[in-house]
């Protein structure tokens, strides 16, 4: 068979692969479970972008199949042995602070700019045209290719955890959801709640009524409000409070009336995988309000999380760091900051450790801290960390590939980050973000080059027919 030129493919394609990408982008797919169906679980934004692309996928003559709302696949090709290509379409919120539309999907100096254009939206499309594109080559394969599809990635997967209850385990597979060349190892993510158990008063000349900041556990929160009342100056708390800003270079603002303050102040969100590429709002109003002689339910919280999270995200603090050489540091996230005067506080930690970590010795020593200090841990869950070898034939076949479209060694990378590649026995995370290339995923102004969506769906439908062939 004569040697394919899948970028000359994909350049065929390309006017098409923008045009349905930037339609996918359109559809805000984000959680809603409140307004969530039996066969919508998820919401009706998650819904219609499931949809699309299992229309999309029957039109194009792939088997499809929706597994009641919580996801979906696609299907090409024969035989016993099943390769699995593991993608999401659910998006983390927009946030605050876009240049532009978050789903207007519009193209400025070549990148692509929206919410899921490099996680994971765009990455699904350049996949999806990756089969498409074998498909219409009408290539020979003798293992069976398929897109799983997920919805519930940036939260829960449920998705996943429903799929695979009904549907096989694939041979083996990849995730275009991280980074290039090939993300063999990943660490284990554990998520839970502190919860505030003091019976403290919340009485006193100047009490906390609340204090909220954050909306997901593997988001740096880039927004924080804060509620007080009292009989004090609270116009030179104001004043106090600007100050602050200025000396950190924040945006925020201080509203008062007679008895009631309003703090304001807006960080810079971030993946939760690295809490210090962003600027935690919650934690830094936090240790702005400690300043002051709050009520004692309020300073034991505030006490808290400066005590343990302020400048501090490898769990230094509470006894647990740890590092390893394949994965690296240990990571916590407070993605998560919650206070009301009649119901106390809250943080939403996202914890994130290394291959060799005991998680269960952590979770062990977190609970010892929390019994000291009053907090109770609730809502735990833990997804193990993920490893492959660096022989296996999965990591062999991507090599080549990798090496053969870019001119450049396929080095093995290990990352914080959880991808859908955990959820396969053999699976690991391959694009779509390209070395040197920011990593700007759950971030403001999230975009991917058109270039390197181009070059991506190359190195997919490479990667699938070598795999599959």
């Amino acid at each position: 068979m004569e040697q394919i030129n899948w970028i000359e493919e994909v350049e065929k394609r390309k006017a098409q692969l923008i045009s349905d990408t930037q339609n996918f982008l359109r559809i805000k797919s984000v959680l809603d479970e409140e307004n969530g169906t039996p066969t919508a679980p998820f919401g009706a934004g998650i819904d219609e972008a499931l949809h699309y692309l299992l229309d999309k996928g029957s039109e194009d003559g792939f088997t499809s199949k929706n597994l009641d709302g919580y996801a979906g696949h696609l299907e090409m090709g024969s035989g016993e042995e099943l390769i699995g290509i593991l993608c999401h379409i659910d998006v983390v919120p927009e946030g605050d602070g876009w240049s532009s539309d978050p789903y207007g999907a519009e193209i400025h100096n070549g990148k692509l700019i929206a919410r899921g254009s490099l996680d994971d939206k765009g990455p699904t499309m350049a996949a999806y045209y990756a089969m498409k594109l074998i498909k219409e080559l009408n290539l020979p394969l003798s293992k069976r290719v398929r897109m799983i599809i997920g919805t519930d990635e940036e939260s829960d997967w449920r998705c996943v955890d429903h799929y695979f209850k009904h549907e096989e385990m694939p041979t083996m597979g990849f995730a275009p959801d991280a980074d290039f060349p090939i993300i063999y190892a990943e660490k284990g993510i554990a998520d839970f709640d502190l919860v505030q158990k003091s019976d403290h008063s919340s009485e006193g000349e100047l009490h906390l009524e609340s204090f909220s900041s954050g909306r997901r556990y593997n988001m740096v929160p880039d927004f924080a409000e804060a509620k007080l009342e009292g009989k004090v100056n609270l116009r030179e708390m104001v004043n106090e409070f600007h100050e602050f800003l200025d000396k950190n270079s924040f945006v925020g603002r201080g509203i008062c009336d007679e008895d009631t303050v309003i703090f304001q102040l807006e960080g810079v969100s971030a993946h939760g995988m690295e809490p210090d590429h962003g600027k935690n709002a919650g934690l830094y109003l936090a240790s702005f309000l400690q300043r002051y002689s709050l009520d004692d339910k309020a300073m034991h919280y505030l006490r808290n999380v400066n005590e343990y999270f302020v400048g501090d995200s490898r769990g230094r603090n509470l006894g647990v760091a740890y590092s390893d050489d394949i994965t690296g540091d240990l990571t916590i996230n407070v993605g998560k900051l919650s206070y009301t005067a009649s119901e106390g506080g809250r943080l939403g930690l996202n914890l994130r450790y290394p291959v060799t970590n005991d998680m269960d010795d952590t979770k062990k020593k977190l609970e010892e801290v929390c019994q000291k200090i009053g907090f109770g841990l609730e809502n735990y869950s833990n997804s193990a960390p993920h490893h492959v070898d660096k022989n296996h034939p999965l990591i062999q076949t991507l090599q080549k590939v990798y090496e053969e479209q870019t001119g450049e060694e396929a080095t093995l990378v290990s990352i914080g980050g959880g991808t859908y590649a955990r959820s396969l026995e053999a699976g690991v995370a391959f694009g779509p973000l390209f070395p040197g290339r920011p990593d700007v995923a759950h971030q403001k102004d999230e975009f991917i080059l058109v270039d390197d969506l181009l070059k991506a769906t190359a190195i997919y439908a490479q990667a699938i027919y070598e795999l599959a062939k």
